[in-house]
C-alpha cells in the first residue's frame, strides 16, 4: 500500500473549502501602501507521489517568509505560510517525524488508530499555531500540517505523504541555508504599557509586535464597555502630528478674545450668584 497523503477531507489532502484559506498576514495578494506586492526570492518544486509542492521564499516590508503550496492530483490548491524561524523549527520536526515513521511497521488496515493520529506536535508564532499530525488512514500515512489564527480566523492545511518528509526537509534546509532563519522586523525591547484615567474611563496604551510589525493598541475601558484601536508603528508620527495640530488649534481657540470675553462673563455671573444670598 502506498503512503499517499490523501483520503477524506479530514485525513487527507486539501479540500475545496480550503482553497486559498492560508492567506493571512503574509498574503501576497495584499498590496503594500506603496502599491507593491511581495518580492519572490527563490522557489523550489517537489513532486511527491501524486502531489506537487511549491516552496516560495518571499519578502515584503515586514520581512521574509516561505509560502508552501500543495497542488493535488485534481488541481485543488492549499497553502500555509511560515516565517523563516518557524520554517527552521518545522524542518527539525520533519527529522523527528521521519525517524518515527521509519520505526513503524507496515500499515495494518485492520488496526488503524481510532483518531488516525500516530504522533503530534505543535508550533506557535505570534498569533498563529501550527499543528503537526502524523496520521494514518485506509490509504496510507501522511503528515498533516494545519495553520490556525488565534481569536478566530481561517484554517488551512497541507498533507505531505510520509515517504516524502525527508525530501521536503532537505528542500527546506537548502532554502534556509541560503536565506537564513532571521524573520526581520524590530528586534529591540518594546516600551512598557501606559495607563491613564479620565472621569469614568480608563485608557490603556499597549505596544506589541506581530509579523506585520510593531503596533500600539489603545483601549478605552468603562465598567460595562471596552473598545480598542490598533495603530501601526509606521504611522505613529503622523498620528502624533494630527493630535498636536488639534491641541494647538484648541489652545488658540481657548485663548482667542471671544473665548476670554466668554470666560469673563461666566466668572462675573458666578460671582453675582454667590453675592445674591449675602444681599438677602
Amino acid at each position: 500500500m502506498s503512503d499517499i497523503g490523501s483520503g477524506d477531507g479530514d485525513l487527507g489532502g486539501p479540500s475545496s473549502s480550503m482553497e486559498g484559506a492560508g492567506r493571512c498576514d503574509f498574503d501576497p495578494s495584499v498590496k503594500t501602501p506603496q502599491g507593491q506586492t511581495e518580492q519572490e526570492l527563490a522557489t523550489k518544486m517537489l513532486q511527491i507521489q501524486s502531489k506537487r509542492f511549491y516552496l516560495d521564499v518571499k519578502q515584503n516590508r515586514r520581512g521574509r517568509f516561505i509560502k508552501v503550496a500543495e497542488i493535488g492530483a485534481d488541481g485543488r490548491r492549499s497553502q500555509v505560510y511560515l516565517a523563516l524561524s518557524t520554517a527552521a523549527e518545522f524542518r527539525d520536526h520533519l527529522s523527528t517525524f521521519s525517524d518515527y515513521y521509519a520505526s513503524l511497521g507496515p500499515p495494518n488496515p485492520d488496526n488503524l488508530p481510532e483518531d488516525g493520529k500516530l504522533k503530534s506536535e505543535m508550533m506557535t508564532k505570534d498569533n498563529r499555531r501550527y499543528y503537526l499530525d502524523l496520521k494514518e488512514n485506509a490509504r496510507g500515512r501522511f503528515l498533516r500540517v494545519s495553520q490556525t489564527i488565534t481569536r478566530g480566523g481561517p484554517r488551512s492545511q497541507i498533507a505531505i505523504p510520509a515517504q516524502g518528509m525527508i525530501e521536503f526537509r532537505d528542500a527546506l534546509t537548502d532554502l534556509l541555508e541560503e536565506f537564513g532563519t532571521n524573520d526581520g522586523g524590530f528586534k529591540g525591547d518594546l516600551p512598557e504599557e501606559r495607563h491613564m484615567k479620565v472621569d469614568n474611563k480608563n485608557f490603556y496604551f499597549d505596544i506589541g509586535q506581530n509579523n506585520r510589525g510593531v503596533y500600539m493598541r489603545i483601549s478605552e475601558v468603562k465598567s460595562n464597555f471596552r473598545t480598542a484601536i490598533t495603530v501601526p508603528e509606521k504611522c505613529w508620527t503622523r498620528f502624533r502630528d494630527i493630535f498636536n495640530d488639534y491641541c494647538e488649534k484648541m489652545k488658540k481657540s481657548s485663548e482667542s478674545p471671544s473665548s476670554i470675553t466668554a470666560d469673563n462673563n461666566t466668572i462675573q455671573q458666578q460671582q453675582q450668584q454667590q453675592q445674591q444670598p449675602q444681599a438677602k
